[in-house]
């Protein structure tokens, strides 16, 4: 035994009390008091005497109980750590987590982990929020029931792992990847770049498996090009390992949050409480600070972006200003800066809310409802005017006539003189 060494060492005045603490990690006076103990009980006054003794603060056996039923009955689908945290939250829970663990272990109801082996590097973060933003879905029973499946479509920061839009649909696609990024983009700003997978409304692949070809942008990438954002494709699950744990998690908690709050299948009321119940609590419990101070987010006015990102063709306007799109027929009402619009090439903006609108170059010319209908629209200033009105002067004021000087080249029969009788 190490401290029998030291203290035979001491006792050949090898060694002082003070060197002899000092090798065990120990103070001299404890020292003194090893060397009474020994003297007095051996070997087993070495040990410690706290083994055996139960801890002041542990847990009663009636508190026990009421975990463990809490566990079976309530919480029986959360994972400890989970169950813990609800603990707190909702039944004034005083305890750590590990005990809470012992106990369940202990009560058979829930098995001892595996240990896992070591796990690869993970790829460093970006060091500021805005630099790298992921966007992806997850299709999973989220809702309470598990028969219906809907997609989950979480955009997400590279630094801080803070999610910044989360909501249900009915399916993945293009208007829901715009939602996203308007979600984003209004709360936080433009970012660098947009990470995302190869999915078809985000990149055209000419061959499954393949590279994304780049020179036929979809909707989404056309849109990403008008904001200056880069748009990074993922050619992996592992690639997208951080999103992939985030999912991981989401799958796990998420659903009983929702269960626990009562929404049933109702998908609206779900995104409610997604958007200001749970992200709150989510960032706050898993989102880590960036590495560097500051953020690499530029703030926009919506009039750079919510016109952006929407689906955008072009058409060209039949004989009685009427386009047609997608089924629709559209009307142009007459507009104050063209007698019509008869041959001449628009732009139909579809937004992700259904709603339409008919762009001639810059200016809207009209916006319309998800049927097709013409919404009421405020007037622009001038619109009531006549095409051609009279510069500078308001419709129904007659302008001011001044004399005006006769024209060199005019003369009127009034003036002319009667010619002179030379011969009377």
């Amino acid at each position: 035994m190490r401290f029998e060494k030291l203290l035979e060492r001491w006792q050949r005045s090898e060694l002082s009390q003070a060197e002899a603490a000092e090798a065990l990690g120990m103070s001299e006076r404890s020292f003194r008091r090893w060397h009474t103990r020994w003297l007095e009980e051996g070997e087993a006054g070495l040990h410690d005497r706290r083994l055996g003794r139960p801890s002041s603060r542990r847990m009663d056996a009636s508190a026990k109980a009421e975990v463990c039923r809490l566990f079976r009955e309530v919480y029986a689908d959360h994972t400890v750590k989970h169950f813990h945290e609800q603990l707190v939250k909702r039944h004034n829970y005083r305890l750590g987590y590990t005990v809470t663990k012992l106990t369940l272990h202990a009560a058979g109801l829930v098995k001892p982990a595996v240990r896992r082996g070591a796990h690869r590097k993970k790829r460093p973060r970006r060091p500021l929020p805005g630099m790298l933003v992921f966007q992806d879905g997850s299709r999973y029973a989220w809702l309470q029931g598990g028969d219906r499946e809907l997609d989950l479509i979480v955009t997400l920061d590279d630094a801080t792992s803070e999610i910044y839009s989360a909501f249900l649909v009915e399916e993945e696609g293009t208007a829901s990847s715009f939602v996203g990024l308007a979600e984003t983009i209004a709360a936080r700003g433009l970012f660098c770049a947009f990470y995302t997978d190869r999915g078809s409304h985000y990149f055209h692949t000419p061959e499954a498996g393949g590279k994304v070809d780049k020179t036929q942008p979809t909707q989404v990438g056309r849109a990403l090009a008008q904001l200056g954002i880069e748009h990074i494709a993922s050619y992996s699950p592992e690639a997208r390992g951080r999103m992939e744990r985030v999912f991981r998690t989401l799958q796990d908690r998420l659903p009983k949050e929702l269960r626990l709050a009562g929404l049933g299948g109702d998908v609206a009321a779900a995104n409610r409480f997604i958007r200001d119940v749970y992200l709150p609590a989510h960032n706050a419990r898993f989102a880590v600070a960036a590495e560097q101070p500051g953020t690499a987010f530029v703030s926009a006015h919506p009039a750079q972006w919510l016109d952006v990102l929407c689906c955008q063709e072009d058409r060209v306007v039949a004989n009685d200003n009427t386009v047609r799109y997608h089924g629709h027929v559209l009307q142009i009402p007459p507009s104050p800066v063209r007698r019509h619009f008869v041959r001449a090439t628009v732009r139909v903006h579809e937004y992700p809310d259904g709603t339409l609108a008919i762009f001639h170059g810059p200016r809207c010319v009209a916006r319309y409802r998800a049927d097709g209908n013409l919404l009421d629209q405020p007037k622009e200033h001038g619109a009531h005017r006549s095409p051609r009105p009279a510069c500078g002067y308001v419709d129904g004021l007659t302008p001011p006539t001044y004399p005006q000087a006769p024209h060199p080249q005019k003369r009127s029969i009034d003036v002319l003189q009667k010619p002179v009788n030379l011969t009377s």
